[in-house]
């Protein structure tokens, strides 16, 4: 393998040579995407949005976002940032965000995109984990101090030398720097550790590269069908693997479009910057969608410019899916994929009934696809189920890791011999190659588009004093599509309430998605024919009884 070492793990040698033959990867880095870009469509809005300096909102032109990455990156280099460092960003929905992973592109450092609902646990795992060496912040948004939170990181983490606040007079002084020569990084080379939704516990890192990413930016921006008069609201957080890239914020930049950055993803805001910007697409998650959709009713705000919203993150029920068209007035695109690569979206031109009831076919004709025997967890890319049952989803192909970051034990099992990956994704596919989403094999809880890991919230529990036990189930939700309960058993005489330990749970640093929407004190776990069961089997059991209550 090219380039093999024991952080990443590359595509073999005679995959990367036929990829680059089809022209899916062309060699470029994102930086010299970016300058490529610019002269392009140097005049035209690239982005819009409320930056912390000016508290006022700003619009940079393709030639200024360029030139603030440039310097940007001068400035980073001046405090000691190097190619290969990797800097963990946790930015909100700001213009900022732009220019600081450009800059870190230009400079060949790593972004490591933390999302703004994490706190002190998940940083300081990233931070030890990738042995980052800044964190690139704002101060205090959302009645959430973010600079205190990283300097407290730093303090307990050796490689972190330096935390850069947006919107500060030092941080200014960076952006003015003068811009300075600097080598191109390997474009096949790791551009950013981007994180997973995580099973068994906190996130794991994942490796892409300039390549890989660009092509599936590429290929995305023209399924949506991107133009240079597309304008597209990024009503997630920006640094989400979603709305970054199917077709997100780089497949807008590659169309020569313009990015309005919401501040919140709430309909009252997302309204109106869609009438006062003319946004023409959005992508949200379906609870958000559903909250649009109910939003829709009662609004004065004028959406007829709005053409498409996809929805992703999570499947959208054929109930939701049939109320958004007529209660926003656009088309629905669904799309179903994974920070490790694999994106499958609708088509535009697709029958309605399609669109409804699937989450679409792959990007590329080289999305290596098989269905396997769900109840093996090491079956191989062979043992393919029977064609239109619901199986376990393999993939491989030009844009999807071959393995996670400094994670080899983990990648054993999450990779076949071959080079599959596992998702955990519980699929069937219809004769016409759209997939259909039915469930997942792995344990972890998809709650809203936000992916919680059972055992991470339940080490937290479980460190309650009062906590002998726990474990933490999903229960299907209408709104979110699964929520979480946690089943706590007490230790003897204690009798923890459940507000207690929601704050207790809170209170240890964790995002606010994970805490748990219920917690049930129980006497004791119920248990199997043997009298004993793993966690996996209690929280089938468990969920079964949730289900039923």
């Amino acid at each position: 393998m090219i380039g093999s070492g024991p952080d990443h793990t590359p595509w073999p040698a005679e995959d990367a040579a036929r990829y680059r033959a089809l022209g899916y990867w062309q060699g470029q880095t994102f930086g010299r995407w970016l300058t490529g870009l610019a002269t392009a469509y140097a005049s035209r809005t690239a982005v819009v949005g409320e930056s912390p300096a000016t508290r006022t909102q700003v619009r940079w032109t393709y030639s200024e976002l360029d030139e603030r990455a440039h310097r940007l990156a001068a400035g980073f280099a001046g405090r000691g940032i190097r190619a290969g460092d990797r800097v963990i960003v946790q930015l909100p929905n700001i213009p900022e965000f732009l220019e600081v992973i450009f800059g870190l592109w230009r400079l060949g450092a790593w972004p490591v995109f933390a999302l703004p609902a994490h706190r002190h646990t998940e940083l300081k795992h990233f931070a030890e984990h990738a042995e980052a060496a800044a964190i690139v912040t704002v101060g205090e948004h959302e009645r959430h101090d973010y600079a205190a939170a990283a300097r407290a990181v730093a303090d307990e983490v050796p490689t972190l030398r330096d935390v850069f606040v947006v919107g500060t007079d030092e941080f200014a002084a960076m952006e003015a720097a003068e811009p300075i020569d600097l080598p191109d990084p390997d474009p096949a080379g790791v551009a950013f550790l981007q994180l997973s939704g995580g099973s068994t516990g906190l996130p794991k890192l994942i490796p892409r590269t300039h390549d890989d990413y660009l092509y599936s930016v590429r290929e995305s921006a023209r399924i949506c069908r991107l133009r240079p008069d597309s304008v597209y609201l990024v009503a997630l957080p920006v640094a989400h693997n979603y709305p970054m890239s199917s077709p997100g914020v780089l497949g807008v930049l590659h169309a020569g479009a313009t990015v309005v950055l919401s501040p919140r993803p709430d309909a009252d805001t997302a309204f109106r910057l869609i009438e006062a910007e003319r946004v023409t697409i959005s992508a949200v998650v379906p609870p958000l969608a559903a909250a649009w959709v109910q939003a829709a009713g009662r609004t004065t705000r004028d959406l007829s410019s709005l053409e498409v919203l996809l929805v992703g993150g999570a499947k959208c029920g054929r109930e939701l899916a049939e109320r958004i068209g007529p209660a926003l007035g656009c088309r629905l695109q669904q799309v179903f994929g994974m920070a490790e690569g694999l994106v499958f979206y609708t088509r535009l031109d697709d029958p309605d009934e399609l669109v409804l009831s699937t989450q679409g076919r792959p990007i590329s004709l080289d999305d290596e696809i098989r269905v396997v025997n769900p109840d093996d967890p090491e079956a191989s890319s062979d043992d393919v189920v029977e064609p239109g049952q619901a199986g376990a989803l393999l993939t491989r192909g030009p844009y999807t890791i071959r393995g996670y970051y400094r994670a080899a034990e983990h990648n054993a099992k999450a990779f076949t011999r071959d080079g599959f990956y596992r998702t955990g994704d519980l699929v069937r596919f219809h004769p016409s190659g759209h997939v259909e989403v039915v469930g997942r094999v792995k344990e972890q809880i998809n709650r809203g588009g936000e992916k919680v890991a059972p055992e991470e919230v339940e080490n937290h529990l479980m460190a309650h004093p009062e906590v002998l036990d726990a474990a933490v189930v999903g229960v299907a939700d209408e709104y979110l599509g699964e929520r979480t309960c946690a089943y706590v058993v007490p230790v003897e005489d204690a009798k923890p309430a459940e507000a207690d330990l929601r704050r207790f749970v809170r209170e240890r640093g964790v995002a606010a998605f994970k805490i748990p929407d219920r917690v049930v004190v129980v006497d004791h776990f119920p248990v199997t024919g043997v009298g004993k069961t793993s966690k996996r089997e209690l929280r089938a059991v468990l969920a079964a009884q949730a289900k039923e209550g």
